[in-house]
């Protein structure tokens, strides 16, 4: 029957009735969208807060309701850090995403072969419409759901449910019932979209388009599904919450304090009260904009800059490392992973078939054609060459299906010998389990098989050995090899002649005995690099857990290949029916020790990261089939693979361009790199905050005014922490970042440690605070004393004045946050550790300093600043410097306290 195929007008007819065939895409956000969304960071909250507030000051300051003097500048400062660091973290994610748009674009770039108006046309798989008449041959990405018309294939399935065997598919009986069931992928005629010819060939008539295909229905599940909060986004909203508490406490309790001041400074209550109602009014907003400019002081406005940028520096890195990140909190989390659910196919292995040892009938091994004896070489070369529906194009093996493929490819670049004559061809079907093709020529005629050796072995007599031989066959030896190469993951394939010959009409090999040429066994090699990888993941002790289709055996083979099963008798496999089996309670006492699960369904993904997160654990899985994107999008963060589906990468956060699990384990590292940098910086700047919070407390109680103007505040905060940003992201990513143990869920940002070394380093701060004060300025009059132990070093301003000495205040307070920074980027004693692959951040502080200096000479009556001497630099630089040597000496106690387990 000659196929017509849809004229143009029955294509726009079914076109308007059922729709197209391009999938819906997911909405993807503005970048309008996406900057509004940064804005629910909880420090972006705070400093929002802090803005406003600081507004409504400046304002009243305006229209003369509040004496207190407001600079325009200082609501600004706060609206530029807030602008600053979303726009960054927008920037880089909307970039990537359009990235990701990029590669869907080009991946869904696949061309149809139609019956079209009675001709055959390649149109883009986009236009395929419902009755369209579509040819189907090996390799071919089915574009719609149907039916077999004609022919006879093999598909590949796991894309959608995850079962590597392959369908076989033919043409739908004309007694099938009507009201059948068109998402059974058991159906014997029935074909769906995404899915792969991996032999034959067919037509097939699209019945189902677009959105309403199996994979186009599964694609929109699961955009409507939320996504979880990441680890980090938790940590950064109870450190807010933490941050908040201490600035609102201590903008209280400063308050209080000035205003006590003031009392006692009236010589009672009764006095203070008799000075009239507009007297404590103006004191009452005086006290609350200082308390204002504390909650300021306390908040790490430079954090949220600080994470964008390094997360962008980052992603910049990874990208180039083939790693592409769609969700910038996808980076963090990865370097949070508690456990990962990872596919074994084209991850951990190569994701092809290769032929990878030939075997004699004595057992005798040979890794290449060119190992084999000649004149059995020849042989086997025959056998290969003349019975394979693969054929070599360009240096590799095309057509058929994988595993002709890769027995094609064992010859190398070998061609067809012309000298032999091919009379009849018995081709392979899953039923037989062989295929044989009867030759004659140069001297040779008969039938050369090949299959499974199941089919094969037990008929053959003898074999042929190195010389060319017929030897009389003892088949215990080759099944004995058999089952060592088995307890290797190889599966084998026997090659055989016969005498007899096929004919035209044969259904079945030749009767008679057979002879043996050996076996060649075939397999999906582990990654070289995979075992290292996979090393390193679990030295971060972050469990990896392989999921596959395959049977249990080979499983298992390829986990200790992979160094997934090491021997320890806690060590778990598992099959998919022995995992339904166990309650979820009994998978989470074992989930520790499982290590793989066989026989894999779809839903074995999903239920394994939903119980892993009910654990609090952090989870990670790996996909590329349209199966694996509920699983992907449920996890903590998804990778998907490169080759994989559009709709697995729609689901993940992070894709993995090169398929490769060595770039899950860089992906680890950039993500612990990045916390690591975030809490560095968080030492940092809460070090500065902490003990400016403190001075600013006990100042109104000493009788002094805060040493620290307004101005000088915001420009710690704003052009600092600016600048450390960029200094902190740089950060290299170091490898023993991977000997840590994962982060959970739960843990605070702040730690012990870091919090010995914040409280360290601001104690040491505010004492040296106290001591330039309170040894140079006179509390009484407000003059310097000249006679102080550090009033003694600085000069006077216009008689008695302490302009010089609060500039050098300042300068000291600028100089021991740039020494600070050296202590907080690293644990270790030696400060320069791995600081040749961080030079910015020498650059950054070498340049923080310069402009203090200058500013020092410059700043005026903005920042209240009047140029030094060498005498007063000197005081000035020798107290900064001090911050290391106290932090040096903390850490020789913390180190040997850890090391001694106290």
């Amino acid at each position: 029957m000659k196929i017509i195929g849809l004229s143009e007008q029955e294509v726009s007819k079914s076109r308007e009735k059922f729709g197209s065939n391009r999938l819906s895409e997911a909405e993807s956000e503005s970048f309008l969208d996406k900057l509004k969304g940064n804005f629910s960071d909880p420090m972006i909250k705070i400093l929002s807060a802090a803005l406003l507030i600081n507004v409504i000051i400046y304002i009243l300051s305006l229209m003369g309701l509040v004496s207190a003097e407001v600079e325009w500048y200082e609501p600004v400062g706060i609206a530029a850090a807030i602008a600053i660091a979303t726009l960054v973290s927008t920037f880089s994610e909307y970039r990537n995403e359009n990235a990701f748009r990029a590669l869907q674009e080009e991946a869904s770039k696949v061309l149809c072969r139609v019956y079209r108006g009675g001709e055959i046309r390649e149109i883009p798989s986009d236009d395929i419409v419902t009755g369209d008449f579509i040819m189907l041959g090996a390799g071919d990405r089915i574009p719609a759901d149907g039916i077999i018309f004609e022919g006879d294939i093999r598909t590949d399935q796991s894309v959608l449910n995850g079962e590597s065997k392959e369908a076989r598919k033919t043409p739908r009986p004309e007694n099938a019932p009507e009201n059948e069931d068109k998402t059974d992928l058991l159906c014997p005629y029935r074909v769906f979209r995404g899915t792969v010819v991996c032999s034959g060939t067919a037509v097939m008539v699209a019945e189902v388009v677009g959105d309403r295909t199996l994979y186009g229905e599964i694609a929109g599940e699961l955009r409507q599904e939320d996504d979880r909060e990441s680890p980090l986004k938790v940590k950064l909203g109870a450190l807010a919450e933490g941050i908040s508490k201490f600035g609102y406490m201590g903008g209280v309790a400063i308050a209080a304090a000035l205003l006590i001041h003031k009392i006692v400074s009236a010589g009672s209550f009764g006095a203070y009260f008799a000075a009239g109602a507009a007297g404590i009014i103006t004191d009452l907003l005086d006290a609350l904009i200082l308390a204002v400019i504390i909650i300021v002081m306390a908040v790490p406005e430079g954090l949220p800059l600080m994470i964008a940028i390094v997360s962008a520096m980052n992603m910049r890195k990874m990208l180039a490392d083939n790693v592409l990140v769609r969700k910038i909190a996808g980076i963090e989390t990865a370097g949070s992973l508690n456990i990962l659910f990872s596919d074994k196919t084209g991850t951990i292995t190569k994701g092809q078939l290769e032929a990878v040892v030939f075997a004699d009938g004595n057992g005798n091994e040979y890794k290449s054609i060119g190992g084999i004896p000649e004149r059995l070489g020849k042989l086997v070369s025959l056998c290969i060459l003349e019975n394979s529906t693969a054929v070599m194009s360009g240096g590799k093996a095309v057509g058929g299906n994988a595993t002709e493929r890769a027995v094609l490819s064992f010859l190398g670049e070998t061609s067809s010998d012309s000298r032999f004559k091919k009379l009849f061809v018995l081709p392979f079907n899953s039923d037989n389990k062989y295929s044989a093709s009867s030759v004659e020529g140069a001297g040779f005629r008969g039938t050369l098989i090949k299959g499974a050796p199941e089919k094969l072995i037990s008929r053959c007599t003898h074999f042929i050995d190195g010389e060319g031989r017929k030897i009389p066959l003892d088949d215990s030896i080759v099944n004995g090899k058999i089952d060592i190469l088995a307890g290797r993951a190889i599966r084998v394939i026997a090659l055989a002649i016969s005498e007899g010959m096929l004919s035209e009409d044969s259904v079945a090999l030749p009767d008679g005995e057979f002879t043996l040429l050996g076996i060649l066994g075939i397999r999906d090699e582990v990654r070289p690099e995979s075992a290292e990888a996979i090393k390193e993941v679990r030295n971060a002790g972050v469990q990896v857990v392989m999921i596959t289709g395959d049977r249990i055996d080979t499983a298992s083979a390829i986990a200790k290949e992979a160094g997934l099963l090491t021997g320890d008798g806690n060590e778990l496999t598992l099959t998919s029916s022995e995992l339904a089996e166990m309650t979820d309670d009994e998978v989470k006492k074992r989930l520790r020790d499982i290590r793989v699960i066989a026989r894999a369904l779809p839903s074995d993904k999903s239920r394994l990261v939903r119980i892993a997160q009910e654990l609090d654990l952090v989870a990670g899985m790996t996909g590329d089939g349209v199966n694996d994107s509920p699983a992907l999008k449920k996890a903590d963060v998804g990778f998907a693979m490169g080759g994989g589906t559009e709709v697995a990468k729609e689901a993940s956060d992070i894709v993995i361009l090169d398929d490769n699990f060595s770039s899950i384990d860089k992906a680890v590292l950039y993500g612990r790199t990045i916390f690591n940098s975030i809490r560095k910086f968080i030492i940092f700047q809460l070090t500065i905050n902490v003990s400016a919070v403190a001075v600013s407390f006990i100042s109104p109680l000493l009788g002094m005014d805060n040493p620290l103007t307004i101005t000088q505040i915001l420009w710690v905060n704003l052009v600092m922490d600016t600048l450390a940003a960029l200094a902190f992201g740089s950060e290299p990513a170091l490898s023993r970042y991977m000997r840590e143990k994962p982060k959970s869920r739960k843990e605070p940002i702040l730690n012990s440690y870091m919090k010995t070394e914040i409280i360290t380093g601001a104690a040491w701060v505010f004492v040296l605070s106290l001591v330039m004060l309170l040894t140079g300025i006179d509390t009484s009059s407000g003059t310097l004393k000249e006679t102080g132990l550090i009033g003694s070093f600085f000069r006077s301003y216009e008689g008695n004045g302490t302009e010089y000495l609060l500039t050098g205040y300042f300068s000291f307070f600028i100089l021991a946050a740039v020494f600070n920074a050296f202590n907080a980027r690293t644990e270790k004693i030696n400060l320069f550790d791995n600081i040749g692959a961080n030079k910015g951040f020498l650059k950054v502080m070498g340049m923080i300093t310069a402009v203090q200096v200058i500013m020092t000479y410059l700043g005026g009556r903005v920042l209240g600043c009047y140029g030094l001497n060498f005498k007063e630099w000197a005081v000035v630089i020798f107290m900064a410097l001090s911050v290391i040597p106290v932090d040096i000496i903390r850490k020789l106690i913390i180190n040997k306290k850890f090391k001694t387990g106290g």
